[in-house]
């Protein structure tokens, strides 16, 4: 099902902008221009997030938070200017999930939509331990062993790996894996997956230049090899 995002701030551009974005990241986009009316759709589309701006006129962010607080668990992220540092302190108090401060990027604000929805969404608790082939991660340990030899992971190489071998087969992009381990996605850190996952073969595939446990999906991102038996 289609997620839709509230789109409240004062300023037209900033709307436009936001819902250009979300949309072609596949939601469906309502938008708002003051408190009071954000208010009114809040209650009648009854959105999965709102993207609020704090500085409004008619009702401010603040009050709008207040008063949704009363009537929906609908997580929110507020778009801050510099100068506001009280009022973001005062946001997250009355339970904003996160905050951006302006001037932002979209694609930022877009990737905090996706972090703040994931991690509202109820997650499938995961066995203390993971097996995919020779690999043991024991997740309440935070051990790892291929085979049965020790293998001593950083604490990002370790998240990576439990984040493929949760759901072995799935290609997870760069992006994704970011969000996981670091709870969200910016583009300049993309890259440094990579360095990540280079690191982590070095420790655990028999030979990193031809990998058998964590295999690259060309254009799309990594996975864990599904196939993975004990003689891998």
């Amino acid at each position: 099902m289609t997620q839709t995002i509230l789109v409240v701030d004062d300023e037209p551009e900033i709307v436009r902008l936001l819902r250009s974005y979300l949309e072609k990241d596949g939601y469906r986009v309502a938008t708002a221009y003051n408190g009071e009316e954000a208010l009114y759709v809040a209650r009648h589309e009854k959105p999965d997030l709102v993207v609020l701006d704090i500085l409004m006129p008619k009702m401010d962010g603040l009050a709008f938070t207040r008063q949704i607080r009363r009537e929906q668990d609908v997580p929110i992220i507020m778009l801050t200017a510099r100068a506001e540092e009280t009022d973001r302190i005062v946001g997250l108090e009355m339970g904003a999930d996160d905050y951006v401060t302006k001037p932002f990027s979209p694609r930022e604000v877009v990737a905090r939509v996706r972090a703040v929805l994931r991690r509202a969404q109820p997650k499938p608790e995961a066995p203390p331990i993971l097996r995919a082939g020779p690999i043991v991660l024991d997740r309440a340990e935070h051990t790892v062993a291929v085979a049965e030899e020790p293998v001593e992971l950083t604490p990002t190489e370790f998240d990576i790996l439990e984040t493929l071998m949760r759901d072995p087969g799935r290609v997870f992009s760069r992006e994704e894996i970011l969000e996981a381990v670091h709870g969200v996605a910016f583009e300049a850190y993309e890259r440094t997956v990579d360095a990540h996952v280079k690191n982590l073969r070095h420790k655990i595939e028999a030979d990193p230049a031809t990998p058998q446990y964590v295999l690259t999906v060309r254009g799309a991102g990594y996975r864990l090899n599904p196939e993975l038996d004990d003689d891998t």
